[in-house]
């Protein structure tokens, strides 16, 4: 009997898979996206991680970073000009991976900065409005913030009170946002409100405002007591009677798109950054796993633990393959926002699941600062709420695949 099959004799030797990259993801990617990759990932094991801990323990986010996230080029590094370094969707989704490896804190400072104050600018601003603030928050000299959600009006922003009040050639906004990323730090704020019911044709309409924080009548009241991101700042911002030239207004942006519009681009950066968290609480339970004894052998080698890193394992390089994916489309214009929710939603999930059970493996360790995997879950359970809730990201696909709204 002849056979043309090769016996397993005769087969080529393929390398055993990395641990840290089962699927070899890393071969996907071009030479460029690998040295920003790389140039983030130095960057944070040199000047995040060695004092993550204690900011996170005394919440803190320090403000001279900005400046250093400046000098990498990863503020609004995705925009075209202006100073923004005008990379892939894909190399902006990696640096998002990289930061949230660090911590939440800095990988939201990042998005809050790019994908909502500058591509608010960026995507609706005028000439004037993009040459006076976006090369300032490119370089890191100016922090931006994002005032969209209201005490009342979280996952329904289309209910806010925040008003703008036409009077001459002036609006006068009066309202309070919430939950507002930077806020406390903030050089300029966007600021969403309802139009004055008496301006003419778009009466009643939401639109964008470009506000300097250091205009009479804003003032911001930081969120203490935190339990979860607390290496950044998060902030109330008031507006009473803040009068601001008609020119502040963003003229691109009318309706819920245009907000809508900023958080898509900052969902986005949550599909990859999850996973920048989810691959750190990993790895931490792997190392662990291999060091620590129990009954005379490392527990690595019982069944029950090598059950759960191989669940990790498999989540992050399906969640890896999905950020890609959905990277790929964006670059190639081809990326629905429902495709951003698919990441988010699945991403951030199966992310959290996996520093939960992580923490498992590291016993009671799992509960200090010496590890990062309480501090990353922590995080994640506010990156589940913010930038749209499991339950809206839920309605939106299933918008998408029946017809149907359930909003």
């Amino acid at each position: 009997m002849t056979t043309t099959a090769r016996s397993h004799a005769d087969a080529p030797r393929v390398a055993a898979p990395n641990p840290h990259d089962f699927l070899g993801i890393d071969a996907l990617l071009s030479d460029d996206e690998r040295l920003i990759r790389d140039t983030v990932r130095a960057f944070v094991r040199e000047r995040v991680l060695p004092q993550i801990g204690e900011w996170f323990e005394h919440h803190t986010f320090p403000r001279t970073m900005a400046k250093e996230l400046g000098d990498l080029g990863l503020l609004g590094m995705h925009l075209q000009g202006y100073g923004c370094a005008g990379t892939s969707a894909v190399a902006y989704g990696l640096a998002c991976l990289e930061l949230e490896a660090g911590d939440s804190g800095f990988r939201s400072f990042v998005s809050v900065q790019g994908s909502l104050a500058m591509f608010a600018i960026s995507a609706h601003g005028s000439e004037e409005q993009k040459q006076t603030w976006l090369p300032r928050l490119a370089a890191g000299d100016a922090i931006g913030c994002f005032g969209l959600t209201e005490p009342d009006f979280g996952s329904d922003p289309g209910g806010m009170r925040t008003s703008a009040r036409r009077d001459g050639g002036d609006y006068v906004l009066n309202g309070t946002k919430t939950w507002i990323t930077n806020g406390g730090i903030a050089d300029v704020a966007i600021v969403w409100a309802r139009a004055d019911p008496d301006d003419g044709p778009r009466s009643g309409s939401i639109r964008g405002f470009v506000v300097p924080t250091d205009t009479r009548g804003f003032s911001t009241r930081n969120i203490e007591r935190k339990l979860s991101l607390r290496a950044s700042v998060t902030s109330e911002l008031i507006l009473d009677e803040v009068r601001v030239p008609a020119s502040a207004m963003l003229p691109g942006a009318e309706g819920l798109r245009g907000p809508l519009s900023c958080l898509n681009e900052a969902r986005y950066g949550i599909v990859w950054g999850s996973l920048g968290a989810a691959r750190a609480c990993y790895e931490s339970a792997l190392a662990y796993a291999r060091t620590r004894e129990q009954f005379g052998k490392r527990i690595a080698a019982f069944q029950i633990t090598q059950e759960k890193l191989v669940a990790m394992m498999l989540e992050i390089n399906k969640g890896l393959l999905t950020a890609l994916h959905i990277g790929r489309l964006k670059d190639r214009g081809e990326a629905h926002p429902a495709h951003v929710s698919f990441g988010k939603l699945n991403n951030v999930r199966e992310a959290l699941a996996i520093c939960r059970e992580a923490r498992t493996i590291l016993g009671a360790s799992g509960i200090t600062l010496d590890y990062p995997v309480i501090r990353h879950a922590n995080n994640l359970e506010s990156v589940l709420t913010y930038e749209g809730t499991s339950e809206i990201h839920t309605l939106i696909l299933g918008q998408a695949i029946t017809g149907e709204s359930a909003f």
